[in-house]
């Protein structure tokens, strides 16, 4: 079999070529959860326990602060968000390196670099859904104190992590490919994470801000649109479509951006790796 290697269009995601080294995809992101959790006493338990963890610590600091919790239990309120964020945070954070730990493999066979960053959604993925199974078991824990809706749960909730899972490629995209260029990228990605979670409505909901002006800017964080449509399906909230809109428009600008950039500079990747 042959194969030709031309450049990429721009804002080309190659899902035909993706798909032909899926068996590639799927070794970086079993690769990469091996040796996330190699070595660990609690091993996947870590997944589970991170989000545990810091729900407690917010829950304990929104109470003591008085933050509203949008009508539901704290730890819910909080919890909720935290599945949705760590898929966020952690696939930034895997996916600013990715390029660079990847650089011998890189410059020694062609595949599509996409999956790279593709796989580092896919690990961060995978601690979700193990988050996730404690989630259902605080719904059913606080079922008298929550409007839980099933169908709406069964649409939103997909989306939600739709909504994540393209924001986290775009952003780690352009990470991705800026951090193999300027290597301070390495410290500035850690950093952005933090700063990027107090301004998201992880540990207070956006609703208690007054300023109007406040809200917009919030919202053009790609991870509102999906924590607040996540959220809705057990807090009985009435969602403001226009910031909404206007986090999915920015979700998608930050994913054609990563992407463009991305293909723009990928010929260079194995010179600078």
């Amino acid at each position: 079999m042959e194969y030709e290697i031309k450049p990429h269009q721009k804002l080309n995601l190659g899902l035909k070529e993706i798909w032909q080294f899926r068996e590639m995809l799927f070794f970086f992101t079993w690769r990469d959860i091996k040796v996330k959790y190699k070595q660990t006493v609690l091993g996947f338990l870590w997944a589970i326990l991170q989000p545990l963890l810091l729900m407690t610590i917010f829950s304990l600091a929104g109470k003591a602060l008085k933050i509203p919790s949008e009508s539901i239990p704290h730890p819910l309120f909080t919890y909720s968000a935290l599945t949705l964020w760590m898929i966020f945070s952690t696939g930034l954070n895997n996916a600013g390196n990715s390029m660079i730990s990847n650089a011998n493999i890189i410059r020694k066979i062609y595949f599509p670099r996409l999956i790279i960053p593709i796989s580092s959604v896919f690990t961060a993925l995978f601690d979700f859904l193990m988050a996730f199974i404690i989630l259902i078991g605080m719904l059913v824990f606080y079922h008298n104190n929550i409007t839980f809706e099933l169908g709406k749960f069964l649409l939103l909730v997909p989306v939600s992590i739709l909504i994540t899972a393209v924001s986290t490629f775009g952003v780690g995209s352009l990470l991705a490919a800026l951090t193999i260029k300027y290597r301070d990228f390495r410290y500035v990605t850690p950093f952005l994470v933090q700063v990027l979670m107090f301004v998201t409505p992880v540990i207070y909901p956006i609703s208690m801000f007054q300023f109007p002006g406040a809200k917009y800017v919030l919202a053009i964080n790609p991870m509102y649109s999906a924590i607040e449509l996540f959220r809705s399906t057990f807090n009985g909230q009435i969602l403001e479509l226009r910031l909404i809109a206007i986090s999915l428009f920015f979700a998608i600008l930050f994913f054609i951006a990563g992407i463009y950039y991305f293909r723009k500079t990928e010929a260079f990747f194995a010179d600078l790796a």
